[in-house]
């Protein structure tokens, strides 16, 4: 997250150039974005963070859940940026404006892009690698950002070849559309890391399976039910036991199925709570 708030800030401060540099309303809707980008790193600093800390006696389960906090503001700020774009864009298109100075303009913007691709690349990688929803927002977002920068740079580059000074506003606006549906898409998995949303079936097919893979003959272990809070994953299993099976006995096996449940789900919390195969 330090590296997205200072990547962000350099970002910022070139594409906010480049607007400068042209006049053109598409550059300054890229512009308007990174200051999205220089917020929800900063938000996602704080919460991620926040995230960290080690379980207590108020937060037994940990604070791993502050991350979706994060990815949901950050969804949140991308759709205000995409209303003060349609509004830029409107303006823009009843008062056209000619873009100037494009190839320095354009050379700014493009070394900002570039600088995003390689920074939304690395929070993906990191995310996945950390199980972060934040670090994964902040990537997915910043890698739409270099799509819809792209884009802007061809609207732009085609608007002053042409002279059809409408095709500016009209990538603004084409800008905000993308990036609400790409804040909305962040909203949406925010909210359902909060509401405790099941792992998705792959993974639960491979929780399944491990679990089952660590009883001994004679034993039957079902995973009941699994949650993601973050970084972190919680598994409730029933291993069900032969009645004359002592406690040491099922004990290990609970061991085991924790053992095998954390080398496919890394991290995870799982509890096992054992029945007689007569109940």
């Amino acid at each position: 997250m330090w590296a997205s708030l200072s990547v962000g800030v350099v970002v910022l401060g070139l594409k906010w150039l480049a607007w400068r540099l042209t006049g053109s309303v598409g550059l300054y809707s890229d512009a308007l974005e990174s200051i999205v980008n220089v917020v929800a790193a900063l938000v996602g600093l704080v919460f991620v963070s926040v995230a960290a800390r080690p379980a207590d006696a108020g937060h037994p389960f940990g604070h791993a859940k502050a991350e979706y906090f994060a990815a949901g503001l950050e969804g949140a700020l991308v759709l205000v940026a995409a209303w003060s774009l349609l509004r830029a864009a409107w303006e823009r298109w009843a008062s056209p404006a000619p873009v100037v100075d494009l190839w320095r303009g354009g050379a700014v913007s493009g070394l900002a892009t570039a600088l995003n691709g390689a920074l939304g690349v690395y929070l993906v990688r990191r995310g996945r690698a950390l199980r972060s929803p934040t670090l994964r927002a902040d990537g997915a977002h910043v890698l739409t950002d270099v799509a819809t920068s792209a884009g802007v740079l061809l609207g732009v580059g085609a608007a002053r070849a042409t002279g059809v000074l409408a095709l500016d506003p009209l990538v603004a606006a084409f800008v905000a559309v993308n990036i609400v549906w790409s804040g909305g898409r962040l909203v949406v998995d925010a909210v359902g890391g909060l509401m405790d949303e099941a792992l998705p079936e792959a993974e639960l097919t491979a929780v399944e399976r491990a679990a089952r893979s660590a009883c001994d003959s004679g034993y039957t272990a079902d995973v009941l039910r699994t949650r993601r809070a973050g970084h972190a994953t919680f598994v409730e299993v029933r291993l069900v036991v032969p009645p004359e099976t002592s406690v040491r006995a099922s004990h290990d096996c609970c061991d085991r199925i924790e053992a095998a449940i954390a080398e496919v789900a890394e991290g995870a919390t799982t509890t096992v709570h054992v029945e007689p195969a007569e109940e």
